[in-house]
């Protein structure tokens, strides 16, 4: 407060009012502002940068002196004056700046700090309020809105999916069986070693809880979960009633809720409880708890122990996972840990009567995964190809096991018998470790109707590899039709002539060579009867590897296979370097026996999901591989194989037959690939190390128009049975001659004597074309035709052909030529596959 200066009569004045409060505060401002300054030193003028603190009934303001002036204007009428109340310095109306208060506020920078950015605390109640109000609103309406659902999900109801032949009977199930059980045939300590497990809570809580959901954040965070944050009835409703997924959603949370919440009020908890224990897994592919107690203990739930009650509680967190650590790494540490914790939480839920199982229970081992008998004897074969195509078609096996599929396949059930009998009867005096893959295939569909892959998947011994499927072997001269299907293909005739003059070089090639002495020049059909490789060789580079490649790979022969070979091999690609498998040449072969078109190879005719609908079908599409002009002349050529030729061993008595042999390099792999119009199949054998795995020769005798010729009969022979012969279109005769060697110069004739006539008057007919577009019936320019065959009884008149008798006692009929090629490189080797789960 500024004091009057001396002498001034209103010293004493102000000196006998009473101080006001405010006063010991300004003086101690004042105090502050002239310390060390010596007594009765004149005060110094504050500064623009000094201020004053007045105070008013409001509270403290502060405000910037004018220069050179004093603390308060104090004007006229203020309190004590002259004037009026206060005199100089007093409060009076004229001491407030121009604007009153709020402009006095707005001079005063900074206000009260950062406490005047605090709202009060009544809006901020008021607000939450409003807040809350509105968030328990609309709560309220999502709950009102959300429907109880009655559908039940397929998977929660479903059987396993079933495999049927192609007459529709059943050949096998997989997937386990859903067996359903009433919650009064589970004994008590089953459910409470469930309940103890998953949500000891389960009876008093209202279907959710709120402190399991704290509880999982927490544990989750610490990496001590053991306990999961969804009720029973959360897992029941999730896993049972259609509309509710499995994606992590907020929204999909918040709708189970609502539903368990009123699951729990409608059902009974034994009643929420037997859905669970029947639709839960347990892991190894069961479903309820009275599969998973035939799986993991060989008994029903009835006869479940306490030990193996808790057991299988723990194993509902993680069965996958579980799965996986007992059976690949036999580490039993978390089935182990879930088993002691159920027994902890039992005892702690009902002290009275589980109280020492922690002590006295052991851990029950249970007994190993059962091999479901789906995959024994030929079945594994069958479904592990129809797993294979599924999971390409977008169904994982995993869907297949719990979808309740119906899968229609393409395989004859007797037919798959009649293979395996071909295949065992006629190698039955061979070595083990010779191996013989079988397909067949139809041509107007693309399906595999038969095959042998091996002869038991499961067994003490069992043999998983599939060798119809899996054995890529060099297909030698079974590769040449393709060959010859591109050269008539490019406009040329089977009357062209080819050379047989050895070796044969071309650029970026191995000379080729042939496997017996021939003639310097043949036509087609005689170069393809007698499988000459320098003919093919030529034909070949003629027309251009990747004319033969497009061919063989619209076909359906692995594009990746004939890339790599042709890439490695050059020109040997056209006498069969590359790899092949029995059901590919099937399946390639039906260009020729459907007019050139090839459908698809496949197994699968169908599948029906549980709803009924269509979700695999089959590819009725074909493509036009071949004109069906090229298809006809080609199997002019390859009747002559059988009829005269390399492939006598496998002509049919009832029925035209066309078809190639293969043999190659040192005999290791043999082949006979053949097809009617109803049927095409092929064999390929090899023989191999049983300890290296290191291909072998089949021996000198052996080639593919031996054992695999008679192997391709006694299956043909089978398949064919009632079922009415049919000929094959006759010859187009398309395309113009091209030589590539010159014709041979035919031997004059003795003149016969005109006094001994030959009895007939007519001539030999050695000069005319027979319906193979060659000189005579088989395609030699020098045989003699026969006139009592009949057209489709390709075993008549074969005496000028060789390879078709026994391979140990061939006597000195012509085998067919083995394809001389550079060491093949591993090509499909047997390998060992792990068992089949199921």
């Amino acid at each position: 407060m500024r004091q009057p200066p001396p002498g001034d009569p209103r010293r004493g004045q102000a000196a006998a009012r009473p101080r006001r409060s405010e006063a010991a505060f300004e003086d101690t401002q004042s105090m502050g502002q002239v310390a060390g300054s010596a007594p009765g030193a004149q005060r110094r003028e504050v500064s623009d940068a000094e201020t004053a603190v007045n105070r008013d009934a409001g509270g403290a303001r502060r405000s910037r002196r004018a220069p050179g002036g004093s603390a308060r204007a104090g004007g006229p009428g203020g309190r004590g004056g002259s004037d009026g109340p206060g005199g100089p310095g007093g409060r009076g109306p004229g001491d407030e700046p121009p604007g009153g208060r709020r402009a006095r506020r707005e001079e005063e920078p900074g206000g009260r700090g950062w406490k005047r950015f605090l709202p009060n605390w009544k809006i901020v109640m008021a607000a939450f309020v409003v807040l809350a109000a509105g968030v328990f609103g609309m709560i309220a309406v999502a709950y009102a809105n959300t429907e109880m659902p009655t559908a039940a999900q397929e998977t929660a109801t479903s059987q396993g999916s079933r495999f049927y032949y192609a007459d529709n009977s059943l050949m096998a199930s997989l997937g386990t069986e859903r067996r359903l059980v009433d919650i009064k045939d589970v004994p008590q300590y089953v459910r409470d070693a469930v309940v103890a497990a998953e949500n000891k809570t389960f009876y008093t809580d209202p279907g959710i809880s709120l402190s399991g959901i704290v509880r999982s954040a927490w544990s989750t965070a610490t990496g001590a979960q053991v306990q999961g944050a969804s009720t029973i009835t959360q897992q029941m409703a999730r896993a049972y009633f259609k509309g509710l997924s499995q994606e992590r959603t907020v929204k999909r949370k918040v709708k189970e809720i609502f539903i368990a919440v009123k699951l729990d009020k409608e059902w009974s908890k034994d009643k929420v409880l037997e859905y669970y224990l029947n639709i839960v897994p347990f892991g190894r592919n069961t479903y309820g708890i009275e599969a998973a107690a035939r799986e993991f203990f060989g008994h029903g739930v009835k006869k479940l122990t306490p030990a193996e009650a808790a057991y299988l509680a723990g194993r509902i967190q993680q069965p996958g996972q579980f799965d996986i650590a007992e059976e690949q790494k036999k580490d039993f540490s978390g089935t182990k840990f879930r088993f002691e914790y159920v027994l902890r939480q039992m005892a702690e839920v009902n002290p009275q009567k589980y109280g020492n199982y922690p002590t006295t229970l052991k851990y029950p081992k249970p007994k190993p995964r059962t091999i479901s008998q789906a995959f024994a004897g030929l079945h594994g074969y069958m479904i592990t190809e129809v797993l294979k195509e599924l999971e390409s078609a977008g169904i994982r096996r995993s869907d297949i096991e719990t979808g309740g599929y119906k899968v229609y396949t393409t395989f004859d059930k007797n037919l798959m018998k009649a293979a395996r009998t071909a295949v065992k009867q006629t190698t039955a005096g061979l070595p083990k470790e010779v191996h013989t893959g079988l397909a067949a295939v139809d041509p107007n569909n693309g399906r595999v109707v038969a095959f042998y892959g091996g002869d038991n998947y499961l067994g003490k011994h069992p043999d998983q590899f599939n060798e119809a499927f899996q054995a890529r072997k060099q297909a030698a001269s079974a590769f040449k039709p393709y060959v010859l299907a591109a050269w008539l293909k490019a406009g040329n005739s089977l009357k062209s002539y080819v050379t047989g003059k050895q070796p044969l070089k071309l650029e970026g090639t191995t000379p080729i060579f042939n496997g017996h002495s021939t003639p310097q020049s043949m036509n087609i059909v005689y170069a393809t009867q007698h499988s000459i490789n320098t003919a093919f060789g030529q034909m070949g580079a003629e027309v251009g590897l990747d004319a033969v490649k497009r061919i063989a790979e619209d076909a359906g022969l692995s594009k990746e296979s004939l890339d790599k070979d042709v890439d490695e091999h050059r020109f040997l690609f056209s006498i069969g370097s590359a790899g092949v498998t029995p059901v590919e040449q099937a399946g390639g072969y039906s260009i020729f026996a459907n007019k050139g078109k090839h459908y698809k190879t496949h197994t699968v005719v169908k599948v029906i999901a549980p709803d009924g609908t269509e979700v695999v079908n089959e590819d009725k599409s074909p493509k036009q591989v071949i004109s069906e002009d090229v298809a006809a002349d080609s199997i002019v050529a390859l009747r002559s194989v059988v009829k005269g030729g390399t492939g006598t061993a496998a002509a049919l008595a009832d029925r035209p037959v066309a078809g190639k042999t293969g043999t190659n390099n040192d005999n290791k792999e043999a082949w006979f690939v053949g097809f009617t119009p109803q049927l095409s199949t092929a064999v390929g054998m090899y023989k191999e190390d049983r300890k290296t795995g290191a291909e072998l020769s089949l021996g000198n005798n052996f080639d593919g128009g031996t054992v695999p010729a008679r192997v391709w009969r006694a299956f043909m022979s089978e398949a064919m049975k009632g079922r009415k012969p049919m000929e094959f279109p006759p010859p187009s005769n398309i395309g113009n001659p091209l030589d590539l060697a010159p014709k041979p110069v035919p031997t004059p004739t003795p003149t016969a004597d005109p006094g001994f006539p030959d009895g007939d008057g007519f001539p030999d007919g050695d000069g005319f074309p027979d319906d193979n577009g060659a000189p005579n019936d088989n395609g030699n320019p020098n045989g003699n035709p026969q006139g009592d065959c009949m057209p489709w009884d390709d075993s008549c008149n074969n005496n000028g052909g060789g390879g078709g008798g026994d391979p140990y006692n061939q006597g000195s009929a012509p085998s067919g030529a083995a394809t001389p090629v550079p060491t093949p490189t591993a090509s499909g080797g047997r390998r060992s596959t792990p068992a089949p789960s199921r």
